[in-house]
């Protein structure tokens, strides 16, 4: 698993405890992924970004995955599979990381953590997400 991907999975975690538990402190977010992270302060800074761009625009994220999620309201998707897209989704329209890698970073957390369809299911909205036309 590559650096970046860990951060990823830390991001995750503390995207789906703060799903569950909206009234999480920042300050609980920054320890919690400083010590998962090992004190690596570039990982810890990735991760941090990416939940904390996640939360700043959960709701355009959560309009656009139910836009591609064919039937399925935002609050119907499984909590992982909902964090996943919204890490996923958050990384194709605010970051210069490859589509391709976004995509395939968010199935892997999706096959981790996920039920058995959840890997197709992440796929199929990140791939819709990643070739829509603006």
């Amino acid at each position: 698993m590559s650096r970046r991907s860990r951060s990823r999975e830390v991001a995750l975690q503390l995207l789906y405890e703060a799903d569950l538990n909206p009234q999480r402190s920042e300050e609980f977010s920054l320890q919690f992924l400083s010590q998962r992270l090992h004190e690596d302060r570039e990982l810890v800074t990735f991760a941090s970004e990416l939940v904390q761009g996640v939360w700043a625009h959960h709701e355009d994220l959560d309009k656009l995955i139910s836009e591609y999620a064919d039937n399925w309201a935002i609050t119907r998707i499984a909590a992982t599979d909902r964090n996943v897209l919204r890490l996923g989704a958050y990384e194709l329209l605010h970051t210069d990381t490859p589509g391709p890698v976004v995509v395939d970073e968010a199935v892997e957390l999706s096959k981790r953590f996920g039920g058995k369809k959840s890997a197709a299911f992440v796929n199929g909205i990140l791939d819709k997400i990643l070739h829509r036309e603006d």
